[in-house]
This record gives C-alpha cells, structure tokens and sequence, in this order.
C-alpha cells in the first residue's frame, strides 16, 4: 500500500512539474484588458486573420493569424519574457493562442474575454490602417 501511495505521488509530481512553461493565462474583460494595454510595454497580439485585422484593430496591435497554419512557429520567434495582450474577435482564438502560449512558455499572457466584439461594443475604438 505505500509503495502504491508514493508511486502515485511522484506520478503527480512528475505531471505537474510538466504541465506547463510556469506562465498562466489571464482572462480579462474590456475594462482590465483596455488598462494593460494602455501600458505600451504590454505588447498587443491580434490572432486573426489578416483581412479581420485589415478591418480594424487595436492601436498598435501585430498581427499572428491562429489560422495560418505556422502559428506555434510565429510565436516562438516573439521573446517569451515579455507581457502579451491577445485578442480576436470573440475570444476564442485568442482563448486557444494563449493556452498554447503559456504552455510554450510565455510567463505573461492576457486574453480579452468577448474578444474585439464586446471591445467595440464597449464603445472602444479599433484602428485601420
């Protein structure tokens, strides 16, 4: 029986101590995320596609479409040490992104719950460009 108990134990152990790269991804309203990304060193990541982002986004935004196919490669070129502020159009890109972000090891990710939906609907104001 204690043989069972402390293989059952380190098997919980070894799970945890690889289940992610240490960062947690930070779920957010309009509000909370409109005051990160206010800080410029909170950098802003559109995950849609090219043509969504072509029709609006948030100032300053860099766009890595979840769709592309090369996703997991665009963002492990980004340094992991730094903030990241993700967003689509209704969060569920940009829920799965961050996910696999913090998994890769990003320490800091913020994800905009109802995406840039609600960030309009908010009345906040998208960019074109």
């Amino acid at each position: 029986m204690k043989k069972l108990i402390a293989v059952l134990v380190i098997s919980v152990l070894a799970l945890t101590a690889c289940g992610s790269g240490g960062g947690e991804v930070k779920n957010l309203g309009v509000i909370a995320f409109s005051q990160k990304v206010a800080d410029k060193s909170i950098i802003r990541l559109d995950v849609r596609t090219p043509n969504e982002f072509a029709s609006g986004h948030l100032d300053g935004a860099i766009n890595i479409d979840w769709e592309s196919g090369h996703f997991e490669a665009d963002i492990n070129a980004l340094d992991k040490s730094k903030s990241y502020a993700v967003y689509c159009r209704s969060g569920n890109r940009s829920g799965q992104a961050t996910s696999l972000m913090v998994h890769d090891g990003f320490k800091t990710v913020y994800n905009l719950k109802g995406g840039v939906a609600d960030w309009v609907m908010n009345g906040l104001a998208l960019v074109t460009n």
